[in-house]
């Protein structure tokens, strides 16, 4: 049986793309509204929620509270149009990490929800994992059930098998935000940007961290930046 997906954007052309690109591996379903896409949760089962951040009547993050109310343990992927994502500490706290921004390329669109519906199916302990991108996966899982402490204890997990990479360190730094630890939060950022100076995310955190009038609200988990085609 194929997963069922939700879109709940309030822009038609968004709609029928996202739709396009998915319906053929996907059972998917459109909202127009946040209204809309509750309702039509309620009324039935989905696998994954493809959710606008800027909606009209209901914004992006009351509907992600309903939803996680609802379900605490669906998948969301939030989608922005914005620059940077203010307010992603608040999507962090209902358990939401993965973004696109607009426009979307098929195939990137494509990537991140095999990605993200995979991620509902990881059951194994942790003996069984044996690979930085399976424990990534396992701690992204964990984040969205709100389950930080063992999301965090996954990413350590990652970073002792492979310290090379630098997303786990910014998610680190993420969920130590999020427990107001600030400057342990700026060492993991750093770390990321150490292992990786271009990497986007972090250098986003660490400048907003370290700015006079700092802003928790602005912190980037991993913003995926798409070209149009």
């Amino acid at each position: 049986m194929n997963k069922k997906i939700l879109i709940i954007d309030d822009e038609k052309n968004i709609r029928i793309t996202l739709k396009q690109c998915l319906n053929q591996d996907y059972e998917v379903v459109t909202a127009v509204n946040g209204e809309d896409g509750l309702d039509k949760f309620q009324a039935d089962n989905f696998d994954l929620v493809l959710l606008d951040m800027k909606l009209p009547g209901i914004n992006g993050i009351e509907v992600l509270k309903q939803l996680k109310e609802l379900d605490n343990n669906i998948n969301t992927i939030m989608i922005t149009g914005f620059g940077t994502i203010e307010t992603a500490v608040e999507t962090m706290k209902l358990g939401a990490i993965d973004y696109l921004r607009k426009p979307f390329a098929p195939d990137e669109i494509r990537e991140i929800v095999k990605e993200v519906i995979n991620r509902t199916n990881l059951e194994a302990s942790k003996e069984e994992l044996s690979s930085y991108e399976e424990y990534l996966s396992y701690a992204k899982s964990a984040i969205t059930k709100r389950d930080f402490k063992k999301g965090y204890d996954y990413l350590q997990k990652a970073v002792s098998l492979d310290a090379d990479k630098p997303e786990a360190f910014n998610l680190m730094g993420g969920i130590l935000e999020l427990q107001d630890k600030l400057l342990e939060a700026q060492k993991k950022y750093r770390a990321a940007l150490a292992l990786d100076p271009s990497y986007q995310p972090a250098q986003d955190n660490l400048e907003r961290s370290t700015q006079f009038d700092y802003q928790k609200e602005d912190i980037n988990l991993g913003e995926k930046e798409v070209e149009g085609e």
